[in-house]
């Protein structure tokens, strides 16, 4: 996993004041990361433009150039005429070696974005706005420096940002390029070295990037056991049958011993496939619980509260965080909710947190994720999205590695099965969140089919393939 910070100006005031290191020693490192990257890539008769800004985001533009120049075609479109002490610097310096400019956007290999930096904020104007049009209607491969512009420091988009199919970003990740809106322009993150090693260059941090590398599966290790060995699921079995019994099969498919489905006799129970159980009451050997999906209003407040009359391990989802159970669920010790953003909105309201609309939560979702986590420290939330927030107390994880084939109608339910299996299993609620919703998305990429025909069903067939 990676560190993650809010910023990133106080890291490099750090390495000016305690090693030492001046800002264009920093720049020159971040555009090398950037030439590596770049004659890993492409050939040496690749035509590359990059686009220059007047401040420090075009300074680093410019000393690309420089480093570039005499083995790739290189010219720079300079947007704004340099103003920052270092663009003013890096603009004469590649003056002086011969770096050749255009005035448009030509036809190229590589188009590199190096407008605007992490200080943007606010508008930008016509003419750079036709530009950032011009520039993502280019077919050449984007590189965006640092961040794309139009990315703001809290990761709000402008109306027009650069669409990059890589963003090579100074040494560190920066928070505001996971938000999920960002998603759309970032592409492929990877960081550059600024001439320290990034464990000299980092400090401590709360917030962090899952890795696919991360993920734990549940293998089975011990030879003497049995099904009981491996623990015992009880699920609600709702009105929603259908739902129930997709978070089931994925909890048994992920390892939990035995998974009995909860609830009441009626002609959903001819559907329940034989592996799975299926009891009025929860059994006596039940080591985790989960419930919400396809919950319905199957169970009265008074049968919910009876079936949570323990001290049980639970995953909690969709129709819970409407029902007023769910006070009593924020006070147990073992928990894990998984919302996604209008049902996220919807529990802050109840906490008596914020009363928000999901587009105010969507642009500050990391800060209403510690709030959250603040009145309740000893929660497990896994928020749901285009990148998936888990969090609890005082540590926050990222998982950024979702596909758009997940945006159906069952996957929550699946990614539900797979917590509910590992904390039948015995795992601590944060680990089993964050195990869960690595797999849920490693199973996405797995699926070979078009991204728009992947199931439920696809997701609970591939675990297997973990």
């Amino acid at each position: 996993m990676q560190k993650i910070f809010d910023e990133v100006g106080s890291l490099d005031q750090r390495c000016y004041e305690e090693f030492g290191l001046s800002e264009d020693i920093l720049m020159e490192h971040a555009a090398s990361g950037m030439v590596a990257f770049i004659c890993k890539n492409f050939t040496k008769d690749a035509k590359i433009i990059i686009v220059c800004g007047s401040g420090n985001n075009g300074a680093d533009g410019l000393a690309l150039a420089r480093q570039l120049h005499g083995n790739f075609n290189v010219f720079v479109l300079q947007a704004k005429t340099p103003s920052s002490e270092m663009a003013l610097l890096q603009n004469a310096r590649a003056r002086k070696i011969g770096v050749k400019t255009v005035n448009a956007i030509e036809t190229c290999d590589v188009l590199v974005d190096a407008l605007v930096g992490t200080g943007f904020k606010g508008d930008f104007s016509a003419q750079h706005e036709a530009l950032l049009s011009q520039m993502n209607q280019s077919n050449a491969f984007k590189i965006a420096c640092d961040v794309p512009s139009g990315l703001t420091s809290t990761g709000e988009c402008a109306h027009t940002t650069f669409v990059a199919d890589v963003t090579l970003t100074m040494g560190a990740l920066k928070r505001s390029m996971f938000l999920d809106e960002a998603k759309e322009f970032v592409g492929a993150i990877e960081v550059l070295s600024l001439g320290v090693s990034r464990s000299v260059y980092e400090t401590q941090s709360n917030w962090h990037l899952l890795d696919l590398d991360d993920l734990k599966l549940p293998y089975r290790t011990k030879k003497d056991s049995h099904k009981g060995s491996y623990g015992h699921l009880a699920l609600a079995y709702g009105s929603k049958a259908g739902a129930s019994v997709m978070s089931a099969n994925a909890a048994l498919r992920f390892g939990a011993g035995l998974v009995t489905l909860v609830g009441y006799e009626n002609e959903q129970v001819l559907n329940i496939p034989p592996i799975l159980m299926y009891s009025h009451d929860l059994p006596f050997n039940t080591t985790a619980i989960a419930l919400g999906m396809g919950l319905g209003e199957e169970f009265s407040d008074l049968e919910l509260e009876n079936f949570l009359d323990n001290w049980l391990p639970i995953v909690a989802d969709a129709d819970i965080f409407t029902m007023p159970i769910l006070a009593k669920i924020l006070k147990r010790e073992k928990v894990v909710l998984t919302p996604h953003a209008k049902e996220f909105a919807e529990l802050l309201k109840r906490a008596g947190i914020a009363d928000i609309s999901v587009s105010t939560l969507q642009k500050n979702r990391f800060e209403y994720v510690e709030a959250f986590c603040e009145k309740f420290p000893h929660v497990t939330l896994l928020l749901k999205g285009a990148n998936v927030i888990i969090a609890k107390g005082d540590e926050f994880f990222i998982n950024p590695h979702g596909t758009p084939s997940l945006a159906k109608g069952g996957s929550g339910d699946v990614l539900s099965g797979l917590i509910g299996a590992l904390l039948a299993q015995g795992e601590e609620p944060f680990s089993a969140a964050r195990n869960a919703s690595l797999a849920h998305t490693k199973l996405a990429q797995l699926y070979t089919g078009n991204d728009f025909s992947l199931t439920p069903y696809d997701l609970i067939e591939a675990i297997g393939k973990l």
